[in-house]
C-alpha cells in the first residue's frame, strides 16, 4: 500500500453526504449593500458574523475594513466595507431575527 493516497469510503446512496463541508456551494462575494440587506432578509438566513480587521494595500497604508458574512441554506454572502460608518449603519439595520455575532480576531487566532 506504499504511495496509495487514502480515500473516502463511498456513500450507500447517491444524495448521502460523507463530509459536512460538502454541502454548501463556495462562499459568494455582494459588492452591493441594498442586495445584502434583501440577502439578509431571506427567510433562510440563519446567522450573520460580522468581523473588524485591518488590510495592509501595496503601498503600505493600512485601512480599517469590516466583513459581514450571512449563513444562508446553500451559500454564505460576504460584504465588505471600508467606510465604518456604513457599516455602522448597515448593522443597525439587520433584521431584529437573525442572530448576529461579533468575531474578535484574538478568538480567530486561537482558533486556527
Amino acid at each position: 500500500m506504499v504511495g496509495l493516497t487514502p480515500t473516502r469510503p463511498e456513500p450507500h446512496h447517491p444524495d448521502q453526504l460523507t463530509d459536512q463541508r460538502s454541502r454548501y456551494a463556495m462562499p459568494c462575494e455582494v459588492k452591493d449593500i441594498k442586495s445584502f440587506l434583501l440577502i439578509a432578509h431571506r427567510k433562510d438566513a440563519k446567522a450573520c458574523r460580522i468581523k473588524k480587521s485591518t488590510r495592509t494595500t501595496a503601498k503600505g497604508v493600512s485601512t480599517k475594513v469590516t466583513k459581514f458574512k450571512v449563513r444562508c441554506s446553500k451559500y454564505l454572502y460576504t460584504l465588505v466595507l471600508t467606510d465604518p460608518e456604513k457599516a455602522e449603519k448597515l448593522r443597525a439595520s439587520l433584521p431584529p431575527t437573525l442572530k448576529v455575532e461579533d468575531v474578535d480576531k484574538e478568538k480567530s487566532k486561537k482558533k486556527a
